[in-house]
């Protein structure tokens, strides 16, 4: 892997820089037509990915640097983001990125230059290397949630972000392709998926999609006491998009995907 490029400390609204007169500390709510956007964008994932993904990655760049100010010039950690669209978004903004994604077919024919074929549990950096560590809706599809964000915790330098989304279980897309019918139970929803399809679902409970929910996650990052909670919003939704993640029960099933941003303590 080439080595970090230089870091940009003195940044405003970097972590660690001083905060410019006046600047929102917390995103406004997204709005409807971009939300509206980003789900026709995802309606037509399995037919377009590359449409769906270049949106997706803009927008999480956008909720980034709204977080953590400019990326220009600093490194940015993409865990687990297969085809590399963020890595490539991050890039076009002057960042240093660098995508790790342990399945060799995510990567795609075309993977962005010096893509490394590792796993989120065991990552080949030394502690503090990222600036920015990034990971977009991969939390459902490890079997050990608190290990892979404490390997993103250790990357990130003291200061730095740490972006998390992922789609919880009991959301309506909590069982990706063959959601909603998830509710109803796994291998009945899979089943049906095949039957309408005629092809055998991507994912399976257990083996590469596990129920992940919002409250447990929320407790074990609060726990913690390497990392500050900065934001627990929902990544689409498009009113009260902090609100909703706070209320029990009903987070689990409205706020379709968590995002959390983290911040690296000292």
């Amino acid at each position: 892997m080439p080595a970090p490029g230089p870091r940009v400390r003195a940044v405003a609204g970097a972590p660690g820089a001083p905060r410019t007169a006046g600047r929102r500390t917390t995103p406004r709510d997204p709005s409807f037509r971009r939300s509206l956007a980003l789900f026709r964008a995802f309606m037509r994932e399995q037919d377009d990915p590359g449409t769906c993904y270049t949106l997706l990655a803009r927008d999480a760049a956008d909720q980034v640097e709204a977080y953590g100010g400019p990326i220009g010039g600093r490194t940015v950690v993409d865990i687990g983001g297969g085809g590399g669209y963020f890595t490539e978004e991050f890039r076009r903004r002057g960042a240093h990125g660098f995508l790790f994604e342990p399945d060799v077919r995510e990567l795609g024919p075309t993977p962005p230059e010096g893509a490394v074929v590792a796993d989120g549990y065991l990552l080949p950096l030394a502690d503090g290397s990222a600036d920015v560590c990034f990971s977009s809706n991969v939390l459902e599809h490890v079997d050990d949630p608190q290990t892979f964000l404490s390997e993103m915790i250790r990357v990130t330098r003291p200061g730095g972000l740490i972006y998390v989304s992922f789609t919880n279980w009991l959301s309506p897309w909590g069982g990706h392709e063959w959601a909603p019918w998830h509710y109803l139970g796994a291998a009945r929803a899979r089943a049906r998926y095949e039957r309408r399809t005629g092809r055998p679902a991507k994912h399976t409970l257990g083996e590469n999609l596990f129920a992940v929910h919002i409250g447990p996650t929320l407790r074990q990052v609060r726990a913690r006491t390497d990392v500050t909670v900065v934001s627990a919003r929902s990544r689409y939704w498009p009113f009260l998009a902090g609100a909703v993640t706070r209320v029990p029960g009903l987070r689990e099933f409205a706020t379709w995907n968590l995002l959390l941003i983290l911040r690296r303590c000292p």
